[in-house]
């Protein structure tokens, strides 16, 4: 399979690096607007055809499928070109910044037998890979509860507020946990500072058709790096936290239980449950090389992959539902 990657500033290289590491690939053409980047990976991978416009690799190249790694915005036009021309899409995250154009790129891939697929990268990842297994497993009962925080200091960014930016990720990895369920109700808040006019800090509610509730902290203003998901059951709890070189998944034996006593005061008595803790191994494999890998399999044997239109659909309904009651200061949608 020849692939083309589009985009080569941050997250570009890394996809010529992991498609080149690939047997059955070839990394065929490369393309960015800055000749300097495109010079960059032709001196690693001499073999490649350069173009400073996606478009025209698109058009012009021989390739079987085309990377995407460029500023949201573009996403659209790219990836439909591409379709267009009988090429299979990876889209860097989020698919595209408005349900009704991620709507007409799904509906274009059926039409043409193509694979579309957004790169959810956290959804490949060892931890989360774990958690999806032991919710599945039913080790944690039914999922009450669930908060992710995920804040650090910059980048701050004029293309994207920090709900598109860092909320992304956190809304696929939920889409992927609850098996594809859409959140009921959706609210949230952003604040914009006085010299910046784009939201840095968001807080975003959900809760699903199960009752589940949680809500979802994003910030490009803190003083600290975290990067944190707790997952509450009536069973056990979870904390999965990714900046943890240790243990990045524990699982704690930890809940409550109401008793019903109709001779107390109070009714129902409330008794705690504090068990051990375990941390699970989990798999250490570069999450984007899964991800690459899972765009081979969808193209050659049919597979369908984790972060398939489907899924970059519905999470791009989620963001910009948030996005768009942000603006509203919290009005629920229901």
């Amino acid at each position: 399979m020849k692939v083309g990657i589009i985009g080569l500033g941050y997250w570009g290289p890394n996809l010529v690096r992991n498609f080149a590491a690939l047997d059955g690939v070839e990394v065929a053409a490369v393309a960015d607007k800055d000749t300097s980047r495109v010079e960059r990976i032709r001196r690693l991978y001499p073999y490649v055809e350069p173009f400073n416009d996606g478009l025209e690799l698109i058009e012009q190249a021989g390739v079987d499928a085309v990377a995407i790694a460029t500023p949201v915005a573009t996403h659209f036009d790219l990836a439909l070109a591409a379709l267009q021309n009988g090429k299979h899409v990876l889209v860097e995250k989020p698919l595209t910044d408005n349900p009704s154009t991620a709507e007409q790129l799904c509906k274009e891939a059926e039409k043409r037998g193509l694979v579309l697929m957004v790169d959810h990268v956290f959804v490949y990842s060892g931890p989360v890979e774990r958690l999806k297994q032991i919710i599945d497993s039913g080790e944690l009962g039914d999922i009450v509860y669930f908060d992710s925080v995920r804040i650090n200091l910059g980048l701050f960014r004029h293309d994207v507020n920090v709900i598109w930016d860092l909320a992304a990720h956190d809304f696929s990895i939920l889409d992927w946990l609850f098996g594809g369920k859409e959140p009921q109700i959706l609210s949230a808040v952003g604040l914009a500072l006085p010299q910046f006019d784009t939201e840095c800090t968001a807080y975003v509610t959900l809760r699903y058709p199960n009752g589940a509730l949680g809500s979802v902290h994003v910030s490009w203003f803190a003083p600290v790096k975290i990067r944190r998901f707790i997952l509450s059951g009536t069973k056990k709890m979870v904390l999965y936290d990714d900046l943890d070189p240790y243990a990045r998944i524990k699982v704690f034996d930890k809940g409550v239980e109401f008793i019903e006593d109709p001779d107390s005061i109070y009714k129902v008595i409330v008794s705690y449950r504090i068990g051990e803790m375990y941390a699970p191994i989990l798999d250490t494999t570069e999450p984007l090389h899964k991800v690459c890998k899972g765009f081979l399999a969808a193209v050659k044997e049919g597979v369908v992959p984790r972060s398939d239109a489907a899924s970059a659909l519905r999470v791009t309904k989620a963001l910009y539902s948030a996005d768009r009651l942000m603006t509203k200061k919290g009005t629920f949608l229901e």
